[in-house]
């Protein structure tokens, strides 16, 4: 096995002082109240100057420390071709049975590694009634505790690349992944340039299908004109055409001028607080954010080794790459795929445009859920997987002498 080191987070007591007193001098700005959708111009004030009292004067950063170090994390040297090489950090908890299945869990924006955490703990401890899983979470490069990039061009294909070797580090040749978010598309370019081989088998959530025309898939095409769609898929829509016209600011922002929202994202930690938490709020389905919630998952922005500001590269990337990256991964891939769907996601399209992705093993649809799939809705995303690569999922023995069970 190649370099791989015991990792614990460990934030040094004068930036988290720093922290402390940059709340302290925080000027907040005025704003237009409107009680009937307090929400519809971006993070009301009220929330934000909760927010950062309790994180100037209540939040526990070590208790939150010692919680996340509770999942056995390393960091491993990635070399990327024509790049550097990176430091790589990652949960991994291999299951205590022999051989389960190795899983390469992939987060997404504004998610980290912390994502894994709520579906971890029942995937590694299968093996009888459902599958046991090794799983493993990095930190994408810019995210977390992973290196930065600090070079242009540094796109989905580089971080494939790298949460490939990583598996290939630790001993998986033959592994299975699951995505969500900048999670979706990494999967579909490790499922594009290292499945069947290496990634046996596919499951993400976030779904962006490409349209099926009378060019490119003539009898999907002609089947989706005389299918009428169903109420859920009528509602997606609507939810998809929200989010184009009222929710996708960031994206503009991150993928034309990352540098310039930087430095508030860098030098203001309410102003990081409120770039992410707005979208933590708006794309959930009604998820109760505890306080401690909301600021764990900032403060791993905050503290992350690239700074927060790095995140917002990759976007630029994506949207500069020929073709776009979301166009890229549009095409078909012949990996075997599960599809989950949950209604407040933001881009719900057309069922039976999934197909145009690749042979779909497992498709699943649920009525709550929006965007963080992995942490609203765990036990679904537990159910999809233990079902797709269990005994008589699709799935089931897709990595060689990896069943899942004991």
């Amino acid at each position: 096995m190649s370099y791989v080191k015991a990792f614990n987070i460990a934030i040094p007591e004068e930036k988290i002082r720093r922290l402390k007193q940059k709340l302290a001098l925080t000027g907040f700005p005025d704003e237009v109240v409107d009680s009937d959708e307090p929400w519809s111009r971006g993070l009301p004030l009220s929330h934000a100057k909760r927010l950062a009292l309790y994180w100037e004067s209540g939040f526990d950063w070590r208790k939150t420390e010692a919680m996340l170090n509770g999942f056995p994390q390393y960091v491993t040297k990635i070399k990327v071709e024509g790049f550097d090489t990176y430091d790589v950090h990652l949960v991994h908890q291999p299951s205590a049975v022999t051989n389960a299945i190795p899983l390469l869990f992939l987060h997404g924006w504004p998610g980290s590694f912390i994502e894994v955490t709520k579906i971890l703990p029942h995937l590694v401890k299968g093996g009888k009634s459902s599958p046991a899983f090794h799983v493993v979470a990095p930190s994408l490069i810019d995210f977390g505790f992973s290196s930065a990039s600090k070079k242009k061009t540094f796109n989905v294909d580089q971080h494939a690349e790298v949460c490939h070797k990583v598996m290939q580090t630790l001993g998986y040749t033959e592994y299975v992944v699951q995505g969500g978010d900048l999670g979706y598309l990494v999967a579909r370019f490790i499922a594009s340039k290292y499945g069947p081989k290496h990634c046996k088998a596919y499951h993400v959530n976030s779904a962006m299908p490409a349209e099926p025309t009378a060019t490119t898939y003539p009898e999907l095409h002609a089947k989706v004109k005389a299918t009428p769609l169903s109420e859920s898929e009528i509602a997606g829509l609507g939810r998809t055409q929200s989010f184009s016209t009222e929710g996708n600011g960031y994206l503009r922002e991150q993928s034309t001028k990352p540098q310039t929202i930087g430095y508030s994202m860098t030098d203001s930690p309410v102003g990081l607080l409120a770039w992410m938490y707005e979208k933590m709020h708006d794309w959930s389905d009604n998820y109760t954010w505890s306080d401690d919630e909301i600021l764990t998952w900032v403060s791993i922005y905050y503290f992350s080794e690239a700074g927060p500001a790095a995140t917002s590269h990759l976007y630029y990337e994506i949207e500069h790459r020929q073709p776009p990256a979301f166009a890229a991964a549009q095409v078909y891939i012949d990996v075997p795929i599960g599809i989950a769907r949950f209604s407040k996601d933001l881009i719900l399209l057309p069922k039976l445009w999934n197909h145009t992705m690749g042979p779909i093993i497992l498709e699943s649809e649920h009525k709550s859920g929006g965007h963080f799939a992995a942490w609203e809705r765990p036990d679904a995303i537990i159910k999809d997987l233990c079902t797709m690569f269990g005994e008589g999922g699709g799935a089931y023995g897709c990595v060689t002498g990896k069943r899942g069970y004991i």
